[in-house]
């Protein structure tokens, strides 16, 4: 395939397992083509996008308005398109008794005002609070969302991937992390999280669809410039009929 038509697609975890998906069916129908998926975070992506590195940004937060600046200087446009959405799941360790918590809570975690399961009801035992790192959407996202966007604690552990953030909660009793709901597995217990109004909800498709969810997003390709040729063939194929049945089996919410 060393004439083959080539696409890259770079940039967040989230999205990389949907991406990695519809990448994999595209090409039984396309074998002449070659697509190459990698993650690294939202901001890799979109600075790939920026440098000309990449065809397709992918990315669970949007663009910065610095971003869009750099991108410019370079003669890059950023164009968005919305292929997903997706539901944050906080998640403990079966082990602990916790089972839901409001955002006012899950702020005081992350911030370090909390860090003791006993001051949310739980066992006497050392929260150990885990995240992605900064150059995540979704560590970005969840500040924003979770967190009143005030900084997270210097005692939070960042982690490069978030199969890593699940793992560690797997086998930490003392532990919490968020993840995108596709990461979600039987090692792992997804907290309710409070709307505000007394309700506790939990991170399913259709709490996110209805968006009665709290931590709900966006899952963003953007390209530079309205999709063209093979790059707007795959953006079209990924909201597809075909395309959106993909994006529910791996795990996310259709947005059509």
């Amino acid at each position: 395939f060393a004439n083959a038509e080539q696409l890259t697609i770079k940039g967040s975890d989230t999205v990389l397992p949907l991406s990695q998906k519809l990448a994999e069916v595209y090409l039984k129908k396309h074998p002449d083509k070659v697509v190459s998926v990698v993650g690294g975070g939202s901001g890799v992506g979109i600075s790939s996008l920026i440098d000309g590195l990449t065809d397709i940004a992918q990315s669970s937060r949007d663009i910065k308005k610095k971003e869009i600046k750099d991108a410019k200087k370079k003669g890059i446009t950023p164009v968005e398109t919305v292929i997903a959405r997706d539901a944050l799941a906080v998640i403990t360790n079966p082990k602990n008794p916790v089972s839901q918590l409001t955002l006012k809570q899950i702020e005081g975690i992350f911030t370090g005002k909390i860090t003791n399961w006993k001051e949310l009801g739980g066992k006497d035992l050392q929260i150990v609070a885990y995240s992605r790192e900064s150059s995540s959407g979704t560590y970005v996202f969840f500040r924003e969302t979770a967190m009143s966007d005030i900084e997270y604690s210097n005692k939070v552990l960042l982690m490069p991937a978030t199969g890593t953030i699940v793992q560690s909660v797997s086998q930490t009793e003392g532990a919490i992390g968020y993840v995108g709901h596709a990461y979600l597995t039987d090692g792992v217990k997804a907290l309710k999280i409070g709307d505000g109004k007394g309700n506790f909800i939990e991170p399913t498709t259709a709490n996110a669809i209805t968006g009665i969810y709290p931590i709900t997003r966006g899952l963003f390709y953007y390209t530079n410039g309205n999709p063209k040729g093979l790059v707007k063939d795959f953006v079209d194929f990924a909201l597809s009929a075909e395309g959106q049945k993909i994006v529910d089996e791996v795990g996310y919410i259709k947005i059509k």
